[in-house]
């Protein structure tokens, strides 16, 4: 499929790890910063935010100027590898206040994401691991690469997926939830549309173009009358993400200072198992 955009845009802005373009009636957020694997940070989590608030502001002006849809993308071979470890790890030493702050940004952002007032659609390939499950269930549609694979991986450095937990159980259901985020195992694309986390599977070379054409399709629907269709879903369900916000932002906070925590992520660093896990008879 030719790719419906590439004569049509009409500018870009960059705001660090991350850059803004508008393609007409559809904007596109695009996390750049491949050497790094598209991991989140403090500043990407804040620039993040500020950029969808001001996005969702520009829903009340022109119908002109404001978005009909957002396409959510990342440059390199994998859409995000979730948090970064470096910044975790230093979080790990920081006090109690500071990491529940902290956390309450990536609750913000998730619910910002979560409640635009128009359609958002991800892009997933390569590796989609513990935050960016987040990002992923936040948004109404999804297409992934097949080569795309996903993990909520955070019990495996001792830590919780807590802030993203309401929009995975939202996306997956709470039996399947309890399967992947406690045994933190690798899943393909397949299994992510049977999960429904996914909803589209295209081949590599196609999942550009294939996801701006989706996106497009939705800019052509009335504006007023998807925004009022995802207030009224999002009224169906009662906003699980806000009742729990000060449940999951608490949790974070609390695990991610504690020992197992730190330990997890120093081993990571050092390469080596961490002291919890059993050694089995058929490891070498």
């Amino acid at each position: 499929m030719s790719d419906p955009l590439t004569s049509s845009a009409l500018g870009s802005s960059t705001q660090g790890p991350f850059r803004l373009e508008r393609h007409g009636p559809l904007a596109e957020l695009v996390l750049s910063r491949p050497a790094r694997h598209n991991a989140f940070d403090a500043d990407l989590m804040l620039g993040l935010l500020d950029c969808l608030d001001d996005l969702a502001h520009l829903h009340g002006h022109d119908l002109a100027e404001r978005p009909h849809a957002l396409l959510l993308r990342a440059e390199g071979k994998h859409f995000c590898a979730g948090a970064d470890l470096n910044w975790m790890r230093n979080l790990a030493h920081a006090d109690f206040e500071h990491n529940r702050e902290d956390a309450r940004v990536l609750a913000r952002l998730m619910q910002t994401l979560d409640e635009l007032p128009f359609p958002t659609v991800a892009l997933v390939q390569g590796a989609a691991y513990g935050g960016a499950l987040g990002l992923i269930c936040a948004c109404d549609l999804v297409l992934a690469s097949d080569d795309a694979r996903f993990c909520l991986s955070e019990v495996s450095l001792g830590l919780v997926p807590a802030v993203i937990s309401p929009y995975v159980v939202r996306t997956m259901g709470m039996r399947q939830a309890r399967r992947y985020m406690l045994s933190a195992e690798p899943f393909d694309a397949i299994t992510a549309c049977r999960l429904n986390v996914a909803h589209q599977l295209c081949k590599p070379d196609q999942l550009l173009a294939e996801g701006r054409a989706q996106a497009l399709r939705l800019c052509r629907n009335g504006p007023e009358a998807m925004k009022e269709t995802k207030r009224l879903l999002a009224a169906i369900e009662a906003h699980p993400s806000r009742l729990h916000e000060e449940k999951t932002v608490e949790t974070i906070a609390r695990v991610r200072v504690g020992l197992e925590a730190q330990e997890g992520m120093q081993a990571f660093f050092d390469k080596r198992p961490p002291a919890w896990r059993p050694r089995f008879k058929d490891e070498t």
